[in-house]
C-alpha cells in the first residue's frame, strides 16, 4: 500500500494589517515548489495530498484536523520566514495526535536558516535544505530502509541530541528531467488559484517557472534555494507545459514567476516562435532585468503573447541602487520601461522603500522617477531584511530575530534607516503610491 503524504503550504499573512478587505483579490496563486515534490514522490509510489492553506481558507487548527483526519506517514511543510511559527503550531497539533507522523520541512527559510530553525522547533524531524526533489526522495528512501541518514545529501536532522547538518549536492542541471507539476492535486484548478486581480488580462490562470537561479547578488535577494547558476527548461519544455495546461485545464494565461526569464534571449526566442507557429492562443507574463530587454526581443515577445513584464526596479535613486549591488541604473530602468511601453506590454515596477542609506533625497527621486516613466502598474514593498540575504548578515550579524519572523512579508518595516523613524516611512510610502 502506498505511503501517504501531505505536502502544506501553511497559513501566514499575505496582505498588510488594515487591508484585510482586498484579500480576495490578492495573489492566491499554489505552491509551485509543493506542486514539483508531490509528483516527484509520486513517480516512487508515494501518495501525495497538498493543503494549500489560504487558498482553501484554513487556520492552522484548520491545517492540522485536516491531516490528522488523513493519518499521514509524512508531512512536508514549505517554510518561507513569515510561516515559520504556524508550521510550528501545526507540526505541534500533529504529533500530539499522530506521534509516529514524520514531519519534514523545507523550502527558502530552511535553505538560510535551516539548522537554528530545528534547534527551535522539536516539531520538525528533518529538514531539506536547497532544491527538494532528489533530496527528499533520498531521504523517503533511507527512512523506509533504515539506511544511514548520513548518506542522505542536504538534510538536517538530530542524532543523540546533536543537530547533524550532511555535505550538500549539486542542483540539477537538466531541468527536463523533472515531472511536470502535479495540478491534477489540487482541488478546483485552476479556477480557485487566481493571482492578484490586477496580474493577468483573463483567466483561467497557472504559473510556471522556466528556470532556476539567479547569478547577480542584491544584496537584499536570498538566493540560497536555487543558488547563482541558472538552469532552463527547453523551450518545447515550456511549451508543452503550456499547452497541457491550455487542452486539459483550459488556462489562457500564464505567469513565469522564475526571477531571470529573459537571461538567455535565444531560449526566449525559440519560445516565442512555438507558440506563433502553433496558433496557441495564450496570453503570458513574466519577470526581466532591465539590462535585458530590447526593442527586437519585445516585439517578437507581444506577438506571442506577452501581456506584461515585472521589471524590479527598486528605487529612482542610483545611489540607492548602487548600494543594493542592483548591477544597472535609473537610466537603464527608464529606457526598457519605454521600450517595453512602445512595443504594446504593459510594464510593472517593482519598488522597495526603507533599504538602509534611504533619505528624504532618495525617496523624492523615487516619486519624481515613478511619476515621469510610462509604468502601467507599482508594486511598492517595505525592506524587508530577510535571512540569508547578505543585507540581513550585515543588520544583524549571525544572530536569529526570530521576534520579526512572523513580519517578514514585505509589508511591515521591521527596520528603519538612520534618521528615519517607522511612522516617517509609512507616510513617504503612501505618497509614493499617491504620486503614482
Amino acid at each position: 500500500m502506498p505511503k501517504k503524504i501531505i505536502f502544506i503550504n501553511p497559513p501566514y499573512e499575505r496582505v498588510a494589517p488594515g487591508y484585510e478587505f482586498i484579500k480576495h483579490i490578492a495573489n492566491r496563486s499554489p505552491s509551485l515548489g509543493l506542486l514539483h515534490l508531490a509528483s516527484e514522490v509520486r513517480l516512487h509510489d508515494f501518495e501525495p495530498s497538498i493543503i494549500e492553506s489560504d487558498i482553501m481558507d484554513l487556520n492552522t487548527d484548520g491545517v492540522a484536523d485536516m491531516v490528522i483526519a488523513e493519518a499521514p506517514d509524512y508531512v512536508g511543510i514549505t517554510l518561507f520566514t513569515v510561516g515559520v511559527w504556524g508550521a510550528a503550531t501545526i507540526a505541534r497539533k500533529v504529533k500530539e495526535t499522530l506521534p509516529s507522523t514524520t514531519i519534514i520541512v523545507g523550502g527558502p527559510h530552511i535553505a538560510s536558516m535551516g539548522k537554528e530553525t530545528i534547534s527551535r522547533f522539536d516539531e520538525f524531524d528533518f529538514a531539506v535544505v536547497g532544491e527538494g526533489e532528489r533530496i527528499l526522495m533520498d531521504l523517503l528512501n533511507a527512512i523506509e530502509n533504515n539506511k544511514d541518514l548520513k548518506t542522505v545529501p542536504s538534510i538536517l536532522f538530530r542524532d543523540n541530541g546533536m543537530i547533524h547538518r550532511t555535505p550538500g549536492i549539486a542542483p540539477d542541471k537538466v531541468l527536463d528531467d523533472l515531472p511536470m507539476p502535479a495540478w491534477d492535486l489540487l482541488p478546483n484548478f485552476p479556477h480557485a488559484y487566481k493571482p492578484a486581480i490586477y496580474d493577468y488580462p483573463r483567466g483561467p490562470v497557472a504559473t510556471i517557472a522556466a528556470s532556476r537561479g539567479c547569478p547577480f547578488h542584491c544584496r537584499f535577494c536570498d538566493t540560497s534555494t536555487f543558488g547563482a547558476k541558472v538552469r532552463h527548461y527547453s523551450p518545447e519544455a515550456v511549451f508543452n507545459m503550456m499547452t497541457h495546461l491550455h487542452d486539459t485545464y483550459g488556462v489562457r494565461h500564464v505567469l513565469f514567476v522564475d526571477d531571470l526569464f529573459l537571461a538567455s534571449k535565444v531560449r526566449t526566442a525559440d519560445l516565442c516562435n512555438r507558440i506563433l507557429e502553433s496558433g496557441l492562443e495564450m496570453t503570458w507574463t513574466c519577470t526581466a532585468r532591465v539590462d535585458t530587454v530590447k526593442p527586437d526581443i519585445l516585439k517578437l515577445m507581444q506577438q506571442a503573447g506577452c501581456w506584461e513584464i515585472s521589471f524590479g526596479l527598486e528605487t529612482g535613486s542610483n545611489e540607492m541602487l548602487q548600494k543594493m549591488d542592483k548591477s544597472a541604473c535609473v537610466e537603464d530602468s527608464e529606457q526598457a520601461i519605454k521600450w517595453t511601453a512602445e512595443a504594446g506590454i504593459r510594464t510593472k515596477g517593482l519598488f522597495m522603500l526603507g533599504y538602509p542609506g534611504e533619505n528624504e533625497s532618495t525617496i523624492q527621486k523615487t516619486k519624481d522617477f515613478v511619476r515621469r516613466i510610462p509604468m502601467t502598474i507599482m508594486n511598492l514593498s517595505k525592506f524587508t531584511p530577510y535571512p540569508g540575504s547578505p543585507i540581513y548578515r550585515d543588520l544583524y550579524g549571525t544572530n536569529i530575530r526570530d521576534d520579526h519572523w512572523e513580519k517578514m512579508n514585505g509589508m511591515n518595516f521591521v527596520w528603519s534607516p538612520e534618521g528615519m523613524s517607522v511612522e516617517k516611512l509609512d507616510r513617504q510610502y503612501q505618497e509614493i503610491l499617491t504620486s503614482f
